[in-house]
């Protein structure tokens, strides 16, 4: 009997080691299989008011190349809607894992509190299990014992629009008045623009001496060949015109207007005898040839050329020249553009800087009623 004892004893302590061993051998692999993916879920809040929502985030944690399926809908309690996935970014874990997420939106109307079932994850064709969560729907307090302070839904209402008493008439009609005032002012910028600008320019003229203008005629009639003309007394007209002018501007007496013999008498009381005796002859010949038809010959003509360029050079003066500027003649029509040009611009002006003013006082009555 002890004998037997002893043995039932050996046998039942063997079972134990026996399952202690076996328990230890499975836990092990679990530990591994845990520490080789590991499947959570978390809510963004674990209590909400009716109607709100919250984010169920399911994650698993596995190797990079792991394929990794997430419920497209996991099974909810009734009373919680599942409004739709969210997809998240991936996180890298320890030990070079890999952390999957995957959002769900929930919502719920109802005041209670939920229990919500594990989702179901498959890694590498392997089912695992999401932690259960608890979700605490409250309601707002109402106080339902003052009850005329609760009104209910009104219909619209057609509120007559007076425009003499609205506060919105008067930044309404300024915009009208601003916008006549900018097509008015568009429609003057279009006529200034095609409207031609009358562009004056003032010319400098080179004021010449008496005896350059004289000289400069005299090399005019030379290079027409005047001298060998047929027609002396358009010849001798020339010259003695030039002649006259020269002496009125440098002596200021009107020689063009006296006869030959009063010139000579002006200029004996302030010219040299052997200049002027020359010059006498000049205006002799000259005479002759214009009312006694007198026939010269070419020697004669060249000779009375140089005694009036003789002349010039002995009586000139030599004085600075002075350039004056000379201010354009406008034609009449010129003058109406140009007064035109300019109350176009006078007006476009007073329109934009009226309407800058309006523009900002309907800016400022709009922020006022808003």
């Amino acid at each position: 009997m002890i004998i037997n004892a002893m043995i039932g004893d050996l046998r039942r302590r063997w079972c134990i080691v026996v399952l202690l061993l076996q328990s230890s051998f499975f836990n092990f692999q679990s530990s591994i299989c845990l520490a080789q993916v590991k499947v959570e879920s978390e809510l963004s809040s674990v209590e909400m008011l009716v109607g709100q929502q919250v984010q169920l985030t399911v994650s698993a944690t596995a190797d990079a190349d792991a394929n990794v399926e997430f419920p497209q809908q996991g099974q909810l309690p009734a009373g919680v809607e599942f409004l739709g996935a969210v997809e998240m970014p991936d996180e890298k874990a320890d030990d070079g894992m890999v952390r999957r997420m995957r959002g769900y939106v929930l919502t719920s109307f109802d005041d209670t509190l939920y229990y919500l079932p594990p989702l179901t994850v498959k890694v590498n064709g392997k089912e695992y299990q999401t932690n259960q969560l608890a979700l605490k729907v409250l309601t707002v307090d109402v106080d339902t014992t003052d009850y005329e302070k609760y009104f209910g839904p009104k219909d619209v209402q057609d509120n007559p629009f007076d425009w003499e008493l609205d506060d919105w008439a008067m930044p309404f009609w300024l915009s009208v008045l601003l916008l006549v005032l900018m097509a008015v002012g568009y429609y003057l910028y279009i006529r200034l623009r095609d409207n031609k600008p009358v562009i004056a320019r003032i010319r400098i003229v080179k004021r010449l001496l008496p005896h350059q203008k004289a000289m400069k005629a005299i090399e005019e009639i030379k290079a027409e060949k005047m001298v060998t003309a047929e027609d002396p007394k358009e010849y001798y007209t020339r010259l003695t015109d030039t002649l006259r002018k020269y002496i009125e501007e440098r002596y200021g007496f009107s020689a063009m207007e006296m006869t030959s013999s009063e010139i000579i008498d002006q200029l004996m009381k302030k010219g040299d005898q052997e200049s002027l005796s020359e010059l006498r002859q000049l205006f002799l010949t000259a005479d002759l040839v214009k009312f006694a038809k007198y026939s010269t010959l070419i020697n004669e003509n060249d000779a009375n050329l140089v005694s009036a360029v003789d002349f010039i050079n002995r009586t000139k003066i030599e004085v600075p020249v002075s350039n004056e500027p000379e201010k354009p003649q406008l034609t009449a029509e010129e003058q109406r553009t140009q007064k035109s040009r300019m109350m176009l611009k006078t007006a476009i002006g007073v329109i934009c800087g009226i309407s800058v003013v309006l523009f900002g006082y309907i800016a400022y009555c709009v922020y006022e009623l808003l």
